[in-house]
């Protein structure tokens, strides 16, 4: 793909949402919380996280607080999303080890935040991005997908593909690339069957077996006869007059 059409995919995102936003809800000015919902948000939707963190960050929204709270209470308020075991273990962890080597703070640079219990490279880069203002892509199945179909950033990993969008993604665009992209593969080029007719950037897409248009319905005979508009133009046809019946009187009088 070329630089001008990539260029001019961004710029129509830019159009139709000059200030994207994650789905997902944390604290404003919060990191931790955001981090803790990503971490619950791995295999999950984040309407399910959302509904779970709504009662639990009221609750516990800071290491210590998390930690006080316990894993086996904290199972209680995750109970609803996948492997909410797992996550559970692994943010009672990770907020142990925010508390033990980062003075309770979330860090601010990939590594770092890599050691962290159930942090993997996508997580850090989406808390890098939201919650500091770093222009990073992390990217999911639905960036995946975008990156690949589009031509955008081809790749058989998602880190050959977060490396071929940082490569050609232009400087002024990064740091909304990550949500541009993923609300485009969540809503518009979804996995099945995606909506290409209505694709805001289906003519710059490289994709070939696109979705076609589908075109409206013609009537059938019977349904336009019904409507008086049958596709035969012959005249109805017309019954043949009848004698007028006898009445019974009228036989026995003969």
């Amino acid at each position: 793909m070329t630089p001008q059409k990539i260029r001019a995919i961004y710029k129509r995102f830019q159009k139709a949402n000059p200030n994207p936003r994650g789905e997902l809800i944390h604290e404003a000015e919060n990191p931790y919380t955001l981090l803790v919902a990503v971490v619950l948000s791995a295999q999950a939707t984040d309407v399910g996280v959302n509904k779970a963190t709504a009662k639990l960050f009221p609750v516990a929204d800071t290491p210590e607080k998390m930690v006080a709270l316990g894993e086996e209470r904290l199972r209680d308020y995750i109970k609803t999303i996948g492997l909410f075991r797992m996550k559970a273990k692994n943010v009672i962890a990770l907020s142990r080890k925010l508390l033990d080597e980062h003075g309770g703070q979330v860090p601010r640079d990939r590594e770092t935040l890599e050691t962290l219990p159930g942090v993997g490279r996508k997580t850090a880069n989406v808390v890098l991005n939201i919650a500091f203002g770093e222009p990073t892509i992390a990217v999911d199945t639905h960036i995946f997908r975008v990156g690949n179909r589009t031509r955008l950033a081809p790749g058989k990993t998602p880190r050959e593909v977060e490396d071929g969008l940082e490569r050609v993604t232009p400087d002024e665009f990064k740091l909304h690339a990550h949500h541009w992209l993923i609300l485009h593969g969540r809503y518009v080029c979804i996995a099945r069957k995606p909506l290409c007719p209505t694709c805001p950037i289906a003519d710059l897409c490289e994709y070939d077996a696109k979705t076609p248009a589908i075109a409206p319905k013609q009537p059938s005979a019977r349904a336009a006869s019904r409507k008086g508009t049958s596709a035969d133009p012959s005249p109805p046809r017309s019954r043949a007059p009848q004698p007028p019946r006898r009445s019974p009187t009228a036989r026995r009088g003969a």
